[in-house]
């Protein structure tokens, strides 16, 4: 797997050198254990928008999503109305994906019904956490995400297909998928340590 040298010498997944804004979100976000509810929605939503998309694009509109989304508020967000899908779709700031809206919104109701039924999303989706690790960064599915993906469309969610909850594994630390030498792997497989799996 192809390292990335950055500035300060430090090593990163090749992926990290692509643009700019890349580096701080690989450092300080990507692969590392996470547990917040809000978290895991919008990271759910913003990998529906990037479907065919590049991820680059997302992050740089993430705060522009972020406050058309009213932060991602699981149930302010489901109370969103046919009214908020026409603001959302004259928003210039966001992707104007009519699809892809109406998925995000449809899925905050899911993901009311999913606290409902797991206690938290946190727990539901940390039941597919990837058991061995993943060759780094040389899939795009994994038999977890098949069956994570699985589940969650079973629950009527949308736009949450292997490909983009693998994505979603990978970004929130379901799967340490920094390559090795990368100056984060170690970090990230110590943080999943010291992690506490909602639900367990």
């Amino acid at each position: 797997m192809t390292l990335h040298e950055g500035s300060d010498s430090k090593l990163r997944c090749g992926w990290a050198g692509g643009a700019p804004e890349f580096g701080p979100y690989h450092d300080n976000e990507w692969g590392f254990p996470v547990g917040d509810d809000t978290r895991l929605f919008e990271k759910l939503c913003l990998e529906g928008f990037q479907s065919g998309l590049s991820w680059r694009t997302i992050l740089n509109k993430r705060e522009a999503f972020r406050a058309a989304f009213a932060g991602f508020d699981i149930e302010t967000v489901a109370r969103f109305t046919a009214q908020d899908v026409e603001r959302l779709l004259a928003d210039k700031g966001i992707v104007r994906h009519r699809g892809k809206i109406e998925a995000a919104i449809n899925n905050a109701g899911r993901a009311r019904e999913l606290i409902a039924e797991a206690g938290s999303i946190a727990a539901f989706v940390w039941r597919y956490e990837a058991k061995t690790p993943a060759p780094p960064q040389s899939q795009t599915t994994s038999a977890e995400s098949i069956a994570l993906s699985k589940a969650l469309k079973k629950r009527g969610w949308k736009f949450v297909g292997p490909t983009t909850v693998f994505a979603f594994m990978q970004a929130m630390g379901l799967v340490n998928d920094h390559a090795e030498g990368c100056h984060c792997r170690d970090e990230a497989s110590r943080q999943r340590a010291g992690f506490a799996v909602p639900g367990r």
